[in-house]
Formats: structure tokens, C-alpha cells, sequence
């Protein structure tokens, strides 16, 4: 089976080495990437040499971003080609889109890249709902904002430091503010609601990052007996579906607190399985490059993934409560209890009405700072 791959950067590179090494039957026959980058005879700048020949029944999606990518997954699925992606931003924005093209055209939607690198996560939660509706899923799925938290806490250090650190090994951007502000990880929640549930997930949930996280707050958490991690969650019951985005005090003994640097562990719970935790390495160019190379074998063999988003479930925030820690300097929000010099609770809050309240706080305090507590802390 010949493929082709759009874009040649780190995931890129990775699906074209593990597909050359270890991939019997499938051959990369284009590569599409700047016209300054084509530097062997099956690199292309021109699409159209890829979507117009027959011969290429896979398109491999490593271009990341909304533009041109959606445009040429469209293009792909409406030429009667799969299309495998890594790309959290185009996916989570389009998926229904995607999943109706193609369906419409008969070919397959791989996405199991797109959240938590190398784990199997989305494979596992559409294995999972052959027998069970997921009830649930959690966990972090961001291999950034976990490295820095695991360095503040293991080495003391400060955010800014820490987000050096991981800057310079490569696991942080630049700008850093699509993973420190929770953006990587709503695309990801949106997406993992979507195959969970069964549903066009809302674009419109709340997302809360970690970049007013301080020292002060991994100690006065960790005095309580807590560790913060940065999660995605989402939870359906009863024809409705809540998500959210947002950090989450967890107990020290747990295993989500013992994850250690870029590594991501995630959940979901079924009504006969029970939980199920996935834990390895989130992103990365083999890990990614695995995931997405299972997916072209997937499609080799005929498989086609199938996303019916038909179900009608209702959002709603009240699914998904917690108590919420707020420290901050002006004092305590209305009806708060004190939790630690600094920081006030607020109980039975949905993740909604927690970030409203924080929007608030941070008109007056921007370097405040909140974490829901987790349930069973």
C-alpha cells in the first residue's frame, strides 16, 4: 500500500522512519513539504500530485495547525483516500465534518495520534464501548505542563524556571501558552469526549492552565496531602455529558501524582470493566510516529473507524462538580470557607461556575491561582 505524509518536521520524520523500518507492505510514494525542503524525488510542494494519484490510498496528516490541513484531509476523504492525523487543533475543530466526509466516501478517519502520543488511548475507549458506555474519562494528557509541575515539585523550582527546562529539552514550544494555558489539552478533552460519549463535543467548555502555578501552592497543597496535576475530564450520565479543562488537587499517594516528567497517564471507566489507566509517553517523533503507523496498518487491513455523533446528548455543566481551592491576594470569594493562608474553598461548584468565579479573581488578582479537588482526596 503506498502513502503519502504531508509535512516532514519531527512527526513527520518519525512515520517515515518507523514505516521504512518497520512497516512490511506499505510505501512512503510522496512527501509533501516546502519547496525549499525537497530535497528527494518523492518530496512534492504540490498537493495536487497527492490527492490526484490513484496509487495513494493513505494521506498521513503531520502538518499540525487549522490551515491548510483541513482543507486537505477534506480534500483527501472526498478523493476516496484515509487519512491518518497527529493534529489535536484540526481534529477537535472539524471532527464531526470529518467523520461524515468520511463516512460519506467510504474510507476511514484515523485519529488515535492526536491524543496521548504513543498510548493507545482512542483505540482503547472504542474497544472499551463494544460492551460498556463510558461513564467517564480523566487524567493527564499534556507531557509539558507535567514536566514542569514534576521539576517544581521534585527540584524545588520555580514556573519560569521549570518552563526553561522544558524548553530547552524540546518539550515546550517558544510560546509556550497553547500548553501552559490548556489549550493541548482541550482539543484532547474535546476529541476523547467525542469518541467517549458519541457526540460532537461543545467547543464552549472551561479551561483553566497552569501558569500562575507557584512553589507557594505546590507546598501548601502538599502539606494537605495533595499533589496538582493538569487534567481533562469529562463525565456522562443520563442522556448528558459535562467536560472541562482545569487543574486538579490530587491525593500524593495516587498514581496520577506519581507521574513523572513529560510522560502522560489517562482513564476511563466503564460500567463492566471497571477503570482502566493508559500510561506512557504523550508525544514525542517515535511515539507519535507509532501511533500513527499502527493506524496506516489499520488501514492496510481494511479497517474503517466509524464516529456517530447522532446520540443528542445534552451538555450539562452540573454533571461535574467539585470543590475548588482559590489563593489569592484580595481576599475570599463570596460564601468561601478558608482552606491555608491565602487561599479560600468554595464547595459543589461545576467546573462552569468555578471558572466564572475565577475570571472574576483575576480581573483584580491576574496571578491568582485555582485547582479543583479531586473527589477522592
Amino acid at each position: 500500500m503506498k502513502i503519502a505524509v504531508l509535512g516532514y518536521g519531527t512527526v513527520g520524520r518519525g512515520v517515515v522512519t518507523i514505516v521504512e523500518g518497520r512497516a512490511r507492505g506499505v510505501e512512503v510514494e510522496k512527501i509533501l513539504d516546502l519547496p525549499k525542503n525537497c530535497t528527494q524525488p518523492r518530496m512534492t510542494p504540490n498537493y495536487d500530485e497527492i490527492v490526484d494519484d490513484p496509487s495513494i490510498e493513505v494521506v498521513v496528516e503531520c502538518m499540525g495547525g487549522l490551515e491548510p490541513a483541513h482543507t486537505f484531509i477534506c480534500r483527501a476523504l472526498r478523493a476516496h483516500k484515509s487519512v491518518v492525523t497527529s493534529n489535536k487543533a484540526v481534529v477537535a475543530e472539524f471532527f464531526d465534518e470529518f467523520a461524515a466526509l468520511a463516512l460519506e466516501n467510504g474510507v476511514g478517519l484515523f485519529i488515535e495520534a492526536s491524543v496521548g502520543g504513543g498510548i493507545p488511548w482512542i483505540a482503547s475507549i472504542e474497544k472499551a464501548r463494544r460492551i460498556d458506555e463510558i461513564s467517564s474519562f480523566s487524567g493527564i494528557m499534556n507531557g509539558t505542563t507535567n514536566y514542569i509541575i514534576d521539576s517544581m515539585a521534585k527540584e524545588g523550582l520555580d514556573f519560569d524556571i521549570a518552563l526553561g527546562k522544558a524548553q530547552e529539552l524540546g518539550y515546550a514550544e517558544r510560546d509556550p501558552s497553547a500548553d501552559i494555558d490548556g489549550v493541548d489539552v482541550r482539543n484532547k478533552t474535546i476529541i476523547s469526549a467525542s469518541v467517549a460519549f458519541d457526540v460532537a463535543c461543545t467547543k464552549d467548555l472551561p479551561v483553566t492552565g497552569i501558569r500562575t502555578l507557584t512553589k507557594r501552592d505546590m507546598l501548601m497543597f502538599e502539606n494537605k496531602g495533595l499533589q496538582v496535576k493538569l487534567f481533562g475530564r469529562g463525565v456522562q450520565r443520563d442522556g448528558s455529558y459535562a467536560v472541562a479543562v482545569e487543574p486538579v488537587a490530587v491525593p500524593r499517594e495516587s498514581m496520577e501524582a506519581a507521574v513523572p516528567s513529560n510522560f502522560n497517564l489517562v482513564s476511563l471507566e466503564g460500567a463492566t470493566v471497571g477503570p482502566l489507566k493508559f500510561y506512557g509517553q504523550g508525544a514525542g517523533s517515535l511515539p507519535t510516529g507509532n501511533a500513527m503507523v499502527q493506524d496506516v496498518l489499520d488501514a492496510a487491513a481494511g479497517r474503517v473507524p466509524c464516529y456517530d455523533f447522532t446520540r443528542g446528548l445534552a451538555y450539562d455543566p452540573s454533571l461535574l462538580t467539585s470543590n475548588y481551592v482559590f489563593r489569592t491576594t484580595v481576599g475570599a470569594p463570596r460564601d468561601a470557607e478558608w482552606y491555608a493562608s491565602g487561599a479560600w474553598m468554595l464547595k459543589h461548584l461545576t467546573a462552569v461556575e468555578a471558572r466564572e468565579t475565577f475570571s472574576k479573581v483575576l480581573e483584580k488578582d491576574p496571578a491568582a491561582f485555582m485547582a479543583a479537588i479531586a473527589k477522592e482526596a
